[in-house]
């Protein structure tokens, strides 16, 4: 008998993939892209497994959990999400979710967790989750040999060191958090857990419990006492990424972290003493956030003691045959195709694009390439439909400068009928890009 297994992801290029790796490891998938399209998948069948994502153009993962338990629906669902959503995936756990797994997914991984549910087995108390996002240290990581990566290396083996808080700055998918992960690695906290929080992916009434904790009872969902990530790094090191996106609120009581070195969690009257290194990073110019008043002059001194800019991809064009290449052989293998290289009219290709979203967007484009190659060899036909070449081309459309950017995003989300995926390929950006714009200038839909 195939298994019926119904997947609930926005994402239509990853949702694919995932439908055609289930179909090919004999189950029988249904692809889903949001909420109530999966109610009435699931009400018309009977599945023996759910994946769901956490973030839906018409809700999310937690609420459709919550709708299966009310129609006494007891279908194992797994939850998939970014490691900002961790917390968020610790709490589908706690309404009945069997597992929950990180983006993006190990095949291999993927595998063991429906085993356990197809044999009925339950998920082992090593195994269950945690808010703190494993440190990485890959022996395949790539370096780039261009003259500005060069001198950020430099400026990393400089600061790593010493305690300084370090802002790092880029554009979206250039690698602020890879720069993190060397600092800390190059540090003398390196053997202590280093924990990436990615504040755009924090709402306002939980952001102080991820980060500082709290105590049982302090509000309705307060089930347990829980530890907040400065709590979690005990001797290692924290790291926000996109730090403009915090609250005011927060960031007063980000500050008392680093000035005095103390956290109070949510429904505590006591202090817990913290001994963490604090990064950060952003793509929005927090001086600017600062004459708004939307970001603390103070909080953004003591952050920026010492900063390191990642260079966007277009400025080391060198790097894309390199990293295109390393993404390839990933995708190789995560996808078990037999894709072995790019013809040399595919390379010329990339390197003329802008990839305004820098190696995230360049690492989405391979990843599709690969899954489309009928050869050994990416063709030009493999590739998605890509931007403007570097050559004379103009700002891309979401810009700072862009005096009618809402108005852009507004019109992108009424073309995809909310649908933010669609929107964001409108928009020719990434959903992460989306998501901060949208919090930035408060649309919701």
């Amino acid at each position: 008998m195939r298994h019926k297994i119904l997947i609930l992801e926005d994402d239509i290029s990853f949702g694919s993939m995932l439908q055609s790796w289930f179909t090919k490891n004999n189950f029988e998938p249904t692809l889903c892209s949001g909420v109530e399209r999966a109610k009435k998948e699931t009400i018309a069948n009977n599945f023996h497994l759910i994946l769901s994502d956490l973030r839906l153009p018409d809700g999310d993962g937690i609420m459709f959990l919550a709708w299966l338990r009310e129609q006494k629906n007891s279908t194992p669902v797994i939850i998939m999400t970014g490691y900002a959503e961790v917390q968020n995936a610790v709490l589908a756990i706690k309404l009945g979710a069997f597992d929950f797994l990180e983006k993006p997914l190990n095949p291999s991984i993927l595998k063991e967790k429906i085993e356990q549910v197809l044999s009925g087995g339950k998920q082992t108390e090593a195994a269950a989750p945690t808010a703190v996002k494993p440190e990485k240290k890959d022996s395949t990581v790539v370096k780039s040999t261009s003259p500005v990566m060069q001198q950020m290396y430099e400026h990393i083996g400089l600061v790593a060191p010493t305690q300084m808080s370090v802002l790092i700055l880029g554009e979206s998918g250039t690698g602020k958090e890879y720069a993190a992960r060397q600092i800390h690695e190059s540090s003398s906290r390196s053997y202590a857990p280093f924990l990436a929080v990615d504040c755009g992916g924090l709402s306002k009434d939980l952001a102080p419990s991820e980060l500082f904790g709290h105590l049982k009872g302090s509000f309705t969902s307060a089930i347990a006492d829980k530890k907040g990530v400065f709590e979690q790094a005990k001797g290692g090191t924290v790291f926000l990424d996109e730090v403009g996106n915090l609250s005011y609120e927060v960031q007063i009581q980000l500050l008392r972290v680093l000035q005095e070195r103390k956290v109070r969690p949510v429904g505590s009257a006591t202090d817990i003493t913290v001994d963490v290194r604090m990064l950060a990073a952003t793509n929005e110019n927090l001086e600017t956030a600062i004459a708004s008043g939307k970001f603390r002059e103070d909080l953004y001194h003591r952050l920026n003691e010492f900063s390191i800019t990642v260079p966007p991809l277009r400025d080391r064009v060198n790097d894309i045959p390199v990293f295109a290449r390393h993404f390839l052989t990933e995708a190789d293998k995560e996808l078990g195709k037999q894709v072995k290289d790019f013809t040399k009219e595919t390379l010329q290709i990339l390197e003329q694009q802008r990839w305004s979203g820098n190696l995230r967007e360049l690492r989405n484009v391979v990843r599709r390439a690969v899954l489309f190659a009928q050869g050994n060899e990416i063709v030009p036909e493999n590739l998605p439909i890509l931007s403007s070449p570097q050559k004379n081309v103009e700002e891309p459309q979401l810009s700072l400068r862009n005096q009618n950017e809402r108005e852009q995003i507004e019109e992108a989300l009424r073309k995809s009928n909310g649908n933010k995926t669609l929107a964001a390929q409108l928009l020719q950006v990434d959903r992460k890009t989306l998501y901060n714009k949208m919090h930035l200038y408060g649309i919701e839909l």
